[in-house]
This record gives structure tokens, C-alpha cells and sequence, in this order.
């Protein structure tokens, strides 16, 4: 029922009087006359039960005991109110219907809260659902990030969930070498709007001013390159195009700087700024040209150094021939009829003949020591054949053993046996001329014969001849 003042509600079914409205067929009751309801307030004279009922309890019919109505209270009619005349007439059967009806009635009232209960344990998995997706939903937005990948000059724009550099390289399948270079840093946390650069190095064979190495890069173009190893480039010689782009593969690259080289030549200094490769190159671009023998006081395949100074050596020169004697050797054979020490030329040696030709010089106007370049022989040498004696000398000699040979010595040559006198004819301990000491049986010179060999021919000497081949020292053999 409303309390609204104006609605107007229809009834459906049979219809019963009404103790204030009375029934359809009833004169209308004047509402401002009509005597005012109490509502909900039991035990209060005059007043009526509250007539709600919750939606899952089930109607009462007309006729029928209200649920959970006291044994013997009358029943309802449609409008809720009990129906006049109906509680002595429905007081005998009460009893009986009572048990069964409230059994009915829990029953339906059980159904109708089962079927309310089934919608709702449907829908709480569903709602727990949708509670959880809304939390995993701003979580997700949270965690997305948008970032600027630019990968050896290519940039692009993407989503990820990755917290650091190294986990975005991983997910986009970015390898990264040992020369390349990240930025930022591998391992730097990333957050949105950040930007990721990868720059690929690029191996280049360098060789710079003739020393070889391998370096890498991450620059583009062989001038950006260059800029990146602080090759100083202006009037450098490079051997590709500045603007040639350097692949993965990287390249090949030869480059030589400009450097001060000073070239002396002809009593003038010339310094000239040259990027050459040898240092042949450096002294033409210096003006200077070489003839014939000249050269340099460096290789002149060598590489320039800055700083360095070169001089040119004008060289003239020829050849020279000379011819040399050729020694000749000595042969000895031993002879039993020559005594023992004593030696004898047998045939004279001759020397040969060498042709030997020099390479003469002149440096700068200075002559230089001859150098052997060739030699040949003219002809060959005659060796010399000396006899050699192995008979036993005798140990003295009859009539002149007894004297003093010894004091005649002293006298002659100051007891020398290689003395020889001023004049160069006489010589030995005694003082022979050659003439006698070969009459004697000498060979040779008697200054080249042993002591006892040159007394044994004395003695011989004065056999024959007396003291008077020692005209001024002979008396000193008779003491």
C-alpha cells in the first residue's frame, strides 16, 4: 500500500468488503470523515498490522491463515484485512490446516530465497572479476612506457614493460658487441618519454703514417671516422672519399697526414709541407732531382717523418785496377847429407800476380775509400824449395879445440850470433863474409846459422888459415 495522496491503485481477483472503504459495490465513504488507521503499532486499540510483506514471502489467498499467524486468528482477505464473518466459520478447519499450511509456506519461502540466492552467487565471481581486471587494468597503464628506440640511426617509437635498457635490447632483439655503445648505459632504469640510442662500431684497418692497427668506430662515413679518432685531416691524404659510408663489415682505410719535412741539397736547406709516402716523393716535391748514383742520407723507400731533414748525397764515381803480388810458399825437405841446423834453397820462389779493380767514390766532392768489387788472378805463384840437413854435427875439430873461442867472439861481435857490421858484408860471431862461410860448407848467410854451427866453421877456418882472418882480435884465441 502507498500513502501517497493521489495514486490510485486497482484490485484484481474477488473483491471483499472493507471495514473503512467497504467494497466496490459500497457507497463511497467520505475520506476526510473516515476514521484514521494506525499503522504497525500492535496492541494499540484500533490499530491494524503493517500489511508489507517482503517480495520472497508468498501471498496470502483470501480465505486462507496468514504465515506464522497464531492458531485461530481469521482469515485475510485480498486486501490483508481479515474477513468479516469468516473466523468462526474458518476457526473449526484451522487446526487442522494449520501444520500443513505453515510446512507450505516454508517451503516456498525457502524456494523463493534459493532462487534469490542463485542470481547473487552468479554474479559475485563476476563482480570479484571485474574488481580484479579494474586493479590489473592500472597496473598494466602504470607499467607501460612509451620509448624512443633509435638503433644505429633508425628511430622508432614503441611500448614496453621493461624496466631497464637491458631488458628493452632484449625484448626488440637488439645485440649489442663489445665496441658498440649504448646510451644510456646498459642496465639504466628507463622510465616513458625516455630515449634509447645504439650505435654499431665498425672495425677499420688504419694504417696512419705507415704504422698499421685495427680500430672501431661507431661513425657512419669515413670523414665522421676520422673526426671520432682525432685524425687531423687538413692536407691529410686519405685513399677513399671522405663521404664513403662505412658498412658493418667496416673497410680498409690509409691515411697520411701532413707533416715538415727540410731537404738539404747542393749547400741549400728546402722545407716543404708534404702528405708523400716515401721520401723519394718528399725530395722531388721539394724541387730537387736525383742523377745517376745520387741517393739520400735515409732509404728513399722509407716514410717521411714531420720534422725530419734529409739530405741528398751527389755521388760521382769509377773504377780503379790494381795488381798485387801473390806470395809464394816455402817447401822443406830434409836432406841426410846436410848436418843437422843447417838448410839449403834448393829452388827459388817466384810470387804471382793478382789484377784487383775498386770502385772509387766522390760524396758531395769528397773521395771516398775504394771499395773491392773484383779480383782475379794473372798469375800463380812458384813455391820455393829449401833442403833441410839431419846429419849430426861434429863436435869438434882437430888442432883448434883448446882455443878460446869464446874470447874471440866477444871481441869480433860482442858474443851476437846474428851481428852484422855497418857495411853489411860481414856477420855472425865471427864475422864472416859469405864468400867464405859457403867455402866452409855454410848455406845461406852465417848470421842466419846456429851458434855451434858458426863456432864448427871457425874452427874449420883456422885449420887452414891460422889467426889471420882476425887480423885485429885473433891473439885473444890463445888467451
Amino acid at each position: 500500500m502507498s500513502n501517497a495522496r493521489y495514486e490510485t491503485y486497482e484490485t484484481y481477483g474477488p473483491a471483499y468488503a472493507d471495514p473503512v472503504y467497504g467494497g466496490f459495490d459500497a457507497p463511497p465513504v467520505d475520506l476526510h470523515s473516515a476514521e484514521t488507521l494506525v499503522y504497525g503499532t500492535p496492541g494499540v486499540p484500533g490499530a491494524y498490522e503493517d500489511t508489507y510483506r517482503p517480495a520472497y514471502e508468498a501471498p496470502t489467498l483470501p480465505g486462507l491463515p496468514r504465515q506464522g499467524a497464531p492458531d485461530g486468528e481469521p482469515p485475510l482477505g485480498s486486501a490483508g484485512y481479515p474477513v468479516p464473518g469468516m473466523g468462526a466459520r474458518a476457526g473449526s478447519h484451522a487446526a487442522a490446516r494449520t501444520g500443513s499450511h505453515r510446512r507450505s509456506a516454508r517451503r516456498r519461502k525457502a524456494r523463493y530465497a534459493e532462487r534469490l540466492d542463485s542470481p547473487m552467487r552468479r554474479l559475485l565471481p563476476q563482480a570479484l572479476v571485474v574488481a580484479f581486471l579494474a586493479g590489473g587494468t592500472t597496473a598494466f597503464v602504470a607499467k607501460d612506457k612509451a620509448i624512443e628506440l633509435n638503433v644505429d640511426g633508425t628511430s622508432r617509437t614503441l611500448h614496453t614493460f621493461a624496466d631497464d635498457v637491458t631488458e628493452l635490447l632484449a625484448e626488440e632483439g637488439v645485440e649489442i658487441g663489445a665496441h658498440d655503445v649504448v646510451a644510456p648505459g646498459p642496465g639504466t632504469e628507463i622510465s616513458s618519454g625516455d630515449e634509447v640510442a645504439v650505435h654499431y662500431a665498425r672495425p677499420v684497418r688504419l694504417t696512419l703514417d705507415g704504422h698499421r692497427r685495427e680500430v672501431w668506430t661507431t661513425a657512419h662515413t669515413v670523414a665522421g671516422a676520422l673526426r671520432q679518432l682525432g685524425v687531423r685531416q687538413e692536407g691529410a691524404y686519405v685513399s677513399t672519399s671522405r663521404s664513403r659510408r662505412i658498412g658493418r663489415e667496416g673497410l680498409a682505410l690509409d691515411v697520411r697526414t701532413e707533416r715538415t719535412v727540410t731537404v738539404m741539397a747542393d749547400g741549400r736547406a728546402r722545407t716543404v709541407r708534404t702528405n708523400a709516402a716515401t721520401v723519394r716523393e718528399a725530395v722531388e716535391e721539394a724541387g730537387i732531382t736525383l742523377h745517376g748514383q745520387d741517393t739520400t742520407s735515409v732509404p728513399q723507400g722509407s716514410f717521411p717523418r714531420d720534422g725530419q731533414t734529409v739530405t741528398v748525397l751527389r755521388i760521382t764515381g769509377g773504377k780503379e785496377v790494381r795488381e798485387e803480388p801473390i806470395p809464394f810458399q816455402v817447401r822443406r825437405t830434409e836432406d841426410p847429407a846436410l848436418f843437422r841446423g843447417t838448410e839449403v834453397v834448393e829452388r827459388a820462389g817466384e810470387p804471382g800476380l793478382r789484377r784487383v779493380t775498386f770502385s772509387v767514390r766522390t760524396v758531395n766532392g769528397v773521395r771516398q775509400k775504394p771499395r773491392r768489387i773484383r779480383s782475379e788472378v794473372v798469375r800463380e805463384p812458384r813455391p820455393q824449395v829449401v833442403k833441410v840437413g839431419t846429419k849430426p854435427r861434429p863436435a869438434s875439430v882437430q888442432g883448434a879445440d883448446h882455443l878460446d873461442w869464446q874470447g874471440l867472439a866477444a871481441c869480433e861481435s860482442g858474443g851476437r850470433p846474428d851481428a852484422v857490421d855497418a857495411s853489411g858484408t860481414y856477420g855472425g860471431l865471427y864475422q864472416f863474409d859469405t864468400q867464405t862461410w859457403q867455402a866452409l860448407g855454410g848455406s845461406g848467410r852465417p848470421q842466419d846459422a846456429p851458434a855451434a854451427e858458426q863456432t864448427y866453421r871457425a874452427k874449420k877456418l883456422y885449420v887452414r888459415r891460422g889467426a889471420s882472418p882476425w887480423p885485429h882480435c885473433g891473439g885473444r884465441l890463445r888467451g
